[in-house]
């Protein structure tokens, strides 16, 4: 399956102030497969490296960091001879062995020529104690989950994607029924590419369930393995926690369905080894949609998602029936698998920093609200037909946005103070220019 962030690192490899690159993302959201690719397509040679219990590179880094003795070196780890205009290196589970990581510092400022990829899953790189980051001497890149355009790509619905980056909603409209049916199964198969690959390979949604429980139980694993001890049972708890958090009709997150009487400073640890590892994405309310957004975020008030949408699927124990019989995916949990479906597109498309907006008094409440350039761009999402725009409105009397965007299963309009985006289109949004 082509990734989209294949063209990120062409782009990174052809850059003349490119750094040693590093690869954020959740565990098993395809880090490994993409360096590979990459280098397999782009390159003539390419010297792989993994950390994960090798002794030999956990002795190699513990020395001097001197670029040429390291070259030498993983020359002979990898079995490649290194060649600077020619041959991507590629250090994977990086923090196992964090001098490693510090090492990329030296490849920069010494030897800028190398072309030097780096991943790890966040569990190490962001919470290793000790180490020395290369702060300013490496570029990254934040991988995910497949987006609904690379999901269709992947099921030989290339073409059904090419439409949608094209934007031409009256072809689009034509053929509505087949993106509503590759749309039903993304929720349920989600975008983990293990997941995607099973479905593609069997047709079979009782072994996608099958990957997908078991990712969730790697996860849970991880949470005993990397964790301090004391956090983990409340890591658990936060975690299992979310589906009926999303399942609420105000989805503001609520400490008190963890357990009666939780108080937000027992789980701010948990909460927050879980954002560093990518498994969940936090969306903050703001006071007020003004420039910049950040400055008026609430952070105290927060609506918790997950990376993946087939994974909340899962984790919700969501019944293959739900998936068979019409539309219903689609409103499942109040409509909560929708909004996870449209946060999980804006955040991999592009660099989307969502918040949601509620009113101080009153049930008003916009359920995405994100800052493009100089504009304050509002998103109601809706998981039906439904063309009210109740909270929309009110928000737009108040405020007046240049723009105001609604998703749903209803098809493209432009109206008067308001667009509406069939959610199948979402993605449309990714290349508008605001």
């Amino acid at each position: 399956m082509r990734r989209q962030a294949i063209n990120d690192l062409i782009e990174w490899k052809d850059s003349p102030y490119r750094k040693p690159l590093i690869i954020r993302g959740a565990r098993q959201v395809g880090k490994t497969w993409l360096m590979k690719e990459f280098g397999r397509t782009q390159y003539q040679k390419c010297a792989y490296i993994n950390f994960d219990n090798n002794e030999r590179m956990e002795s190699l880094f513990s020395g001097n960091l001197d670029i040429h003795r390291i070259i030498t070196a993983l020359q002979i780890e990898a079995g490649v001879t290194i060649e600077a205009e020619n041959t991507l290196i590629i250090f994977d589970e990086v923090q196992e062995v964090p001098r490693a990581l510090t090492s990329l510092k030296y490849f920069y400022e010494n030897a800028p020529e190398y072309h030097v990829l780096a991943a790890g899953s966040l569990l190490g790189v962001a919470l290793h104690p000790g180490t020395s980051f290369p702060v300013g001497k490496v570029d990254f890149l934040d991988l995910y989950p497949l987006d609904f355009l690379e999901f269709l790509e992947a099921t030989s619905n290339g073409n059904l994607a090419q439409l949608l980056r094209e934007g031409d909603f009256s072809l689009i409209t034509t053929f509505k029924g087949k993106y509503l049916d590759s749309l039903k199964q993304y929720y349920y198969i989600g975008g983990m590419p293990e997941a995607v690959s099973t479905f593609i390979l069997t047709q079979d949604y009782t072994k996608v369930r099958e990957i997908q429980n078991r990712l969730l139980m790697t996860y849970e694993q991880d949470f005993s393995k990397h964790a301090p001890n004391e956090t983990v049972p409340r890591i658990r708890m936060l975690w299992n926690s979310i589906p009926a958090q999303l399942a609420k009709e105000n989805r503001k997150f609520v400490y008190g369905l963890i357990r009666q009487g939780a108080r937000a400073r027992e789980y701010e640890l948990a909460l927050q080894w879980l954002l560093d590892c990518g498994l969940v994405y936090k969306v903050h309310r703001v006071t007020k949609p003004d420039m910049p957004l950040m400055a008026y975020q609430d952070f105290h008030a927060f609506k918790l998602f997950i990376l993946d949408v087939g994974l909340l699927a899962a984790l919700s124990r969501l019944d293959l029936r739900s998936l068979l019989e019409g539309n219903r995916v689609f409103e499942e949990f109040k409509g909560a698998l929708t909004e996870q479906y449209v946060l999980q597109q804006l955040v991999s498309g592009r660099e989307f920093i969502p918040f949601y907006w509620s009113a101080e008094k009153g049930s008003a409440e916009v359920d995405f609200i994100f800052q493009s350039n100089s504009n304050i761009i509002p998103l109601e999402v809706k998981a039906s037909e439904n063309l009210q725009a109740k909270s929309l409105k009110s928000y737009f009397q108040k405020y007046q946005p240049k723009v105001a965007f609604r998703t749903s299963m209803s098809d493209f309009r432009k109206e008067e103070w308001l667009t509406n985006v069939p959610l199948y289109a979402i993605n449309w949004l990714n290349s508008m220019s605001f």
